[in-house]
C-alpha cells in the first residue's frame, strides 16, 4: 500500500501524498500514518 503513497517528514509531523503528489491527510508518526493508511486499504 505504501508503494501508491509517499511519506514525507514536514516540520515534526508526516504528510502522506498520493502517487500523483497530492496531499491526502497528515500524522504525528510515522506509524500513525502507517496505521491509517492500513485502515483506508480495509
Amino acid at each position: 500500500m505504501t508503494e501508491q503513497f509517499e511519506l514525507r517528514y514536514v516540520r515534526g509531523h508526516v504528510e502522506v501524498y498520493d502517487k500523483s503528489g497530492r496531499f491526502c491527510f497528515s500524522a504525528d508518526t510515522m506509524g500513525e500514518a502507517q496505521d491509517e493508511l492500513r485502515d483506508m486499504a480495509a
